[in-house]
């Protein structure tokens, strides 16, 4: 009879030490990996504003640039440095606070620059011309009846927050709205039956990567980045929509769905493979969808949405891979998938390759580091 009662303490024990194996890192060990890679990027490009150059010239406010930004302004917001916010006015400044192509673009990459203008004119909100381009652009979607703009599910991130950060600043509904008809409508037909695939709970590209389109091992095809684009919008719109907003349960729903797709295919070194579910396409560590996964997940755990003793040990497996394989002495990160829009595409991944642009990979890692330093 006494082995029956020492059973339950040593199983709880065992299990503590399981969920305990990788520590939550410090704050101040965090803020250094931080710094790391964001001055790395800082010296590397002292002047935001130039041009980026990847097989032809384009303005620095692209999406690729953006999402830089939207990863400085998430590390500014724990560790506010006048550098830093120096470094995104100069940029938004530059660009007089407008979108490539103009306020009549409805493409979602020329609005990604705009998360960031909403975030600086609420840090400063002395002049309303720093918002006035981004609200037309997305006025004007508000006001027109098409919903079939954001074809390819990067979209997601780069313009859907733009929506939320709207409708949080000016409180009108009408943003919430039209961001969720956009969103359904890529969600459940583009394509033949919509990019997300409810049985997976994981995005296709983009309807020429949906059925019948397969891998080599004869599965679909699921972008690692492009997953990790709609799953950190997902989190991102959650964080600013309120909680009564009659689609926040829909948002939630799928947030859910997809942590537990990402959990079943998560590497055993802590990454992703670059093709979700075909580790042999391309396969090896790849670093921008898994940073993508870790803020999403960090997220998810600090807000109580995801369940901690479930997710929090394959977070910080996948954190501590970002830092310990990806990250150069220098702050330079490796193992990043390029532009692209599928697993073939931005190759060879490789530790000492450092794609051009660089920018959105540093950003998706500040976005990863900002929450693991939340975390608690």
């Amino acid at each position: 009879m006494k082995n029956k009662f020492v059973i339950l303490p040593i199983i709880v024990f065992f299990n503590f030490l399981a969920l305990n194996s990788q520590q939550i890192p410090k704050q101040e060990e965090t803020l250094k990996h931080m710094l790391l890679a964001n001055n790395y990027f800082m010296v590397k490009y002292p002047d935001p504003c130039q041009p980026t150059f990847v097989h032809t010239l384009r303005p620095s406010n692209i999406w690729t640039r953006a999402v830089y930004f939207e990863g400085l302004m998430a590390f500014h917001a724990i560790y506010p440095q006048k550098e830093f916010y120096d470094y995104a006015l100069k940029w938004a400044e530059f660009h007089k606070w407008g979108l490539d192509k103009g306020t009549v673009t409805r493409h979602a990459d020329n609005q990604c620059c705009g998360q960031t203008y909403i975030d600086l004119y609420n840090i400063c909100p002395d002049d309303p011309n720093k918002i006035k381009d981004i609200k037309l652009s997305i006025d004007m979607m508000v006001n027109t009846p098409q919903n079939d703009d954001w074809w390819w599910v990067d979209a997601i991130q780069m313009s859907m927050p733009v929506f939320a950060k709207l409708g949080r600043l000016t409180g009108e509904q009408s943003y919430y709205d039209k961001m969720w008809d956009l969103y359904s409508f890529t969600r459940n037909h583009h394509g033949d039956k919509g990019l997300y695939n409810r049985k997976d709970g994981l995005w296709y590209r983009d309807k020429r990567f949906a059925p019948p389109y397969k891998e080599p091992n004869g599965r679909d095809c699921y972008w690692s980045r492009g997953n990790g684009w709609a799953y950190a919008a997902l989190a991102r719109v959650m964080n600013l929509i309120p909680r009564k907003d009659k689609h926040y349960k829909d948002y939630l729903k799928d947030f859910l769905q997809m942590s537990k797709a990402i959990k079943l295919c998560q590497r055993e070194d802590g990454f992703w493979n670059v093709s979700l579910h075909d580790p042999g396409n391309f396969g090896g560590k790849e670093g921008t969808g898994t940073a993508l996964f870790v803020y999403g997940l960090a997220w998810g755990i600090r807000n109580g949405i995801l369940d901690r003793d479930e997710y929090l040990p394959m977070t910080l497996k996948a954190w501590n891979a970002l830092v310990k394989d990806c990250m150069h002495p220098n702050g330079a990160l490796g193992y990043m998938q390029g532009r692209s829009n599928s697993p073939k595409a931005g190759q060879p991944l490789t530790y000492d390759c450092i794609h051009e642009p660089e920018d959105f990979a540093v950003g998706c890692f500040l976005l990863a580091a900002s929450e693991i330093y939340k975390l608690k």
